[in-house]
């Protein structure tokens, strides 16, 4: 019985709706007003009477707990179908179809298709992709419409841009894949066969031997030996011929296939058109020029036996053995040999040297070890040496050279490489430094000293002159930096002049500079160090040439300065005692040479490091770079501590300080963990870091001088004065060694 249709006996179909939207049912299109929403909803997306739901994409079952998208659920998910269509052939009277193969692929993430002919060989067609992988809508009248994953199955057909392709067939996880989406699918079908495929695959067959070739197989040759060329160097006299000369010529052999190029020497001006190459690279025969050989007369197969008819149908026996084959001999790596004649096409090459490689590949193979070099043309002439024009006086000497050099002139080049190498680097200053006096008589100009630089980046020399007071004479520049040359050079002349070298500069030599003699009387440490470091460049600084010449004195003198010894009995005499017997002895050594044989063999104490003046320095760097992660270095420190023990290894230890980025100098660092070491090698870091603690444990300010000062383990060596002690006994050690 039907409820009346009265207030309160009706159900409200609008409840729990929330979309009441109406479609656009009206456009302009090209200009035009028209109805362009017959196919769409009504109030709310609801479908009108007689309409039908039309989805966009491929609509698939909602499994359980997902909710993620197809584009991320079927993301690279591929449905694969084999198919094929037919191509009409109205111009060929050997086909009138052809029957071609491929793949259509569905991409399950946007349904898009994508169609690819697999290429087949010497087909004569463009194959590949078909159609590019896009959305393809169906046929009419349904062309508002696309393919989805419903519309494909096996065994029927598809209409793609008025093209029908028939599936045939699926790959396994197509083929599941459907089934999970509940579809039946029809019986696999068989490609048909292609006519003309059947008659050129027919056609091929014929043209096969009934017995297979014999196989060469230089693959192995190939793979060994690819990319390796053996070069000679090689002469070919053409002087008997008229306007003919000598040619020198490259010969190139291919190892990877036994090939010969041969490529022609050609000279600036030697007024020869520069052909590309001389011989093309192929197998060159040694008995050439080979005659002409009648078709069927030189072949790779030997045939014996012959007998039944002539042609198909006959019977042969192919001969292993290949008797009275014709067979040409070509040149291979073992014919090349230097001082052999090759011929190259009736012309005979002499075969003169070789590369390198080939020197080692004809040693490691055969066994030879001669390879002298034949000589097929006198030695050239040595060129003439150029006259060159006397300096002018006009500029440097470099200047006015290289005026004479070319048309256009150039400034003088400077040696850029040891520019960067000597210039100053850092702390490296690459600068010596000497102390200098004038020689002269007059009483005031002997009290003068100057400061005389010499630097390594261009071999200049600076003489400054320090102010004195109560002298009367006015310190500061004497000399400006400049090239220095060595006296007693005349000044007009062809060749360059010398300049003065940092070799000719140390302790006691004699300076002639712009007419003013100087004696060098002593240098800075940095000066002394960097001759003692590179004593293979500053003979006068190498402690074993020293000592060579004083072995090379008289067997008298040597005894003399041996049996030397010092009253106390320890090998130890003072500096003085010891230059006074070196002087004595004649012994030829220059002021330098002495002083570094006192700097070797004086005897340093190390003196002892303040711990109290180490931690205020350090704490006074601390405090000026605002450090203050200390409990987090504790924490550091307890947590690599595994026995909690409170030590740690020293490398340990200034690791962790590295870690922490401690804004001290590492020869500091390196000083305080030495102090905080124990017996055992390792660190008290409890103590180490309430040492470094400015805000807990501050030290006492420190002067500016004691910052400077350098807390290094090795110290530099003492300057040498009348009470430095030398070791004796160690010079006499060193005395009676080898002669070097």
């Amino acid at each position: 019985m039907a409820l009346p249709f009265l207030p309160g006996y009706s159900f409200n179909k609008n409840l729990g709706k929330e979309k009441f939207h109406k479609s656009q049912h009206f456009d302009y299109t090209n200009d035009v007003r028209m109805l362009v929403g017959s196919e769409k909803p009504g109030i709310g997306g609801e479908l009108l009477l007689g309409q039908k739901h039309k989805p966009k994409y491929s609509v698939f079952p909602t499994g359980e707990h997902s909710q993620a998208p197809s584009w991320v659920a079927f993301d690279k998910q591929v449905l694969c179908f084999d198919a094929y269509f037919q191509e009409p052939v109205p111009q060929s009277k050997e086909e009138k179809f052809r029957v071609r193969k491929c793949k259509i692929y569905f991409y399950l993430e946007d349904d898009t298709i994508q169609v690819v002919e697999p290429e087949v060989k010497n087909s004569g067609i463009p194959q590949g992709t078909l159609i590019r992988r896009h959305r393809i809508s169906l046929p009419p009248p349904e062309d508002d419409q696309f393919y989805n994953v419903h519309h494909f199955n096996i065994n029927q057909e598809m209409v793609l841009y008025s093209r029908t392709f028939k599936i045939t067939d699926c790959d396994p996880f197509t083929r599941n894949f459907l089934r999970k989406l509940g579809m039946r699918l029809n019986q696999t079908d068989s490609t048909p066969e292609d006519p003309y495929s059947n008659l050129r695959q027919q056609m091929e067959e014929s043209m096969r031997p009934l017995r297979p070739y014999e196989r060469q197989d230089t693959l192995k040759q190939f793979l060994e030996h690819d990319r390796n060329v053996l070069r000679f160097y090689c002469h070919w006299d053409d002087s008997e011929s008229m306007f003919g000369d000598p040619r020198e010529l490259i010969l190139h052999y291919f190892l990877a296939d036994d090939t010969i190029e041969i490529r022609e020497v050609i000279y600036p001006n030697s007024g020869r058109d520069a052909t590309p190459k001389f011989l093309h690279r192929s197998r060159l025969p040694k008995h050439a020029p080979i005659p002409i050989r009648q078709p069927g007369e030189k072949t790779d197969r030997t045939v014996l036996n012959v007998f039944g008819p002539t042609g198909h149908g006959g019977r042969f026996i192919l001969d292993s053995l290949k008797t009275g084959a014709v067979q040409d001999n070509f040149y291979r790596d073992c014919d090349l040999t230097i001082g052999s004649v090759i011929n190259v096409w009736g012309r005979h090459v002499t075969i003169c040297d070789c590369d390198t490689f080939t020197k080692e590949f004809y040693r490691s193979k055969y066994g030879i070890e001669d390879f002298t070099p034949v000589q097929y043309r006198a030695a050239p002439a040595p060129r003439p040496a150029r006259q060159l024009p006397p300096y002018n006086g006009f500029g440097s000497e470099e200047d006015s050279l290289c005026s004479c050099q070319g048309l256009l002139p150039k400034p003088p080049q400077k040696d850029f490489k040891k520019l960067m190498e000597k210039d100053r680097q850092g702390l490296e200053s690459n600068v010596l430094r000497f102390v200098g006096r004038l020689e002269t008589d007059n009483p005031i100009d002997l009290e003068r000293v100057f400061i005389i630089s010499f630097y390594l980046s261009d071999d200049t020399i600076a003489v400054f002159e320090p102010t004195q007071r109560n002298t009367g004479v006015l310190g500061g520049k004497f000399l400006e930096r400049s090239r220095v040359k060595k006296p007693g050079q005349e000044l007009f002349k062809s060749e360059m002049s010398e300049y003065f070298t940092a070799q000719d500069l140390y302790v006691g030599a004699h300076l002639l500079l712009n007419k003013q003699p100087f004696q060098l009387v002593d240098a800075d440490e940095y000066a002394f160090n960097y001759m003692e470091q590179h004593a293979e460049e500053f003979p006068r600084a190498n402690v074993g040439t020293i000592l060579s010449k004083i072995k090379s004195i008289s067997k008298d003198k040597r005894d003399q300065l041996i049996a030397v010894t010092e009253p106390a009995g320890t090998g130890v005499i003072q500096y003085e005692h010891f230059r006074s017997l070196l002087v004595a002895t004649d012994c030829g050594l220059s002021e330098h040479e002495i002083m570094t044989l006192g700097r070797t063999y004086s005897e340093r104490e190390q003196p002892e490091a303040d711990l109290g003046m180490m931690l205020a320095v350090a704490q006074d760097q601390l405090r000026k770079k605002h450090f203050e992660a200390f409990a987090d270095m504790v924490r550091a420190f307890v947590h690599e501590d595994r026995n909690s023990s409170g030590l740690l290894p020293s490398h340990d230890a200034r690791t962790i300080c590295k870690a922490f980025q401690l804004p001290l100098a590492d020869d500091l660092l390196r000083a305080l963990l030495t102090k905080y070491e124990k017996e055992s090698g390792e660190i008290d870091y409890h103590a180490f870091l309430s040492g470094i603690n400015w805000r807990e444990n501050p030290a006492p300010l420190v002067l500016p001088e004691d910052v400077l000062k350098p807390f290094s383990a090795t110290l530099p060596k003492l300057k040498l004065t009348g009470q430095t002690m030398v070791d004796y006994s160690a010079f006499i050690r060193g005395l009676a060694g080898p002669l070097t």
